[in-house]
């Protein structure tokens, strides 16, 4: 409490600024930005959206089933829909895709690609601006995660019980895309989030601004802008 008063005058700036405002915004549907991290990875499958779903939910039910028989130390904390989906961000001024500045949990990329990614009309995107927003997702389209989760969740929210995250596969029938706001990662993330009375879940491992599209319809532009990190000046683009 007494951290959170002396930070009071500065966050009532803060949330004042003009500069701020884009926190609280739904998806930039006109300014998109994809991001492929030059670090050597190998080049992802063929497999469509709907393959890579399908797959997701097989794989955390599988999972699940095995961390009920060995009741594991640590497992993925994570609860993003998979590996190898779109993600998308928006820019900002100066400073190009914001995915490339805001990142929960970087690997020290030195290198990266970005792209324009035009959004479909019409695109059903699900806005997750708060704890509730999240919550809504979960109860609507639970898959459940409590032996998997159980201790990395415990571990860092001190909550003791049922967790279920959203069923990104079930999810997908009735949106092309999930938006987690700045708003929403600075009030929410990490946090235990109450589904029910029993159930809970958590934003782990999201950035800030973050879209992940659950459909094969966005597309990228052909032209690539390269960028490279600098340590005084951050990310600046390279020139080719």
């Amino acid at each position: 409490p007494t951290v959170r008063d002396a930070l009071a005058r500065v966050a009532e700036h803060v949330a004042g600024s003009p500069h701020t405002s884009w926190w609280i915004g739904a998806i930039a549907r006109e300014d998109q930005h994809s991001i492929t991290w030059d670090d050597g990875a190998p080049a992802r499958d063929q497999m469509s959206t709907a393959e890579r779903l399908t797959r997701w939910r097989t794989d955390v039910a599988q999972q699940e089933q095995r961390a009920r028989r060995r009741r594991p130390c640590g497992g993925e904390w994570w609860s993003t829909p998979p590996w190898g989906l779109l993600r998308t961000t928006r820019s900002l001024a100066g400073h190009g895709p914001l995915g490339l500045w805001l990142v929960e949990d970087g690997q020290g990329w030195e290198r990266a690609t970005t792209r324009a990614v035009s959004v479909p009309d019409g695109a059903r995107v699900y806005e997750v601006d708060d704890a509730k927003a999240w919550a809504e997702l979960c109860r609507s389209h639970p898959v459940e995660v409590t032996a998997q989760k159980r201790s990395d969740w415990y571990h860092t929210t001190g909550r003791d019980g049922r967790w279920v995250l959203p069923d990104w596969e079930r999810v997908a029938r009735e949106y092309d895309a999930v938006h987690l706001t700045a708003a929403g990662y600075l009030t929410a993330a990490g946090t235990a989030i109450d589904v029910d009375d029993n159930t809970a879940s958590v934003i782990a491992d999201w950035n800030p601004d973050e879209t992940y599209w659950l459909t094969d319809a966005p597309v990228a532009a052909a032209a690539a802008t390269q960028w490279s990190r600098n340590p005084g000046s951050g990310w600046t683009p390279r020139a080719t």
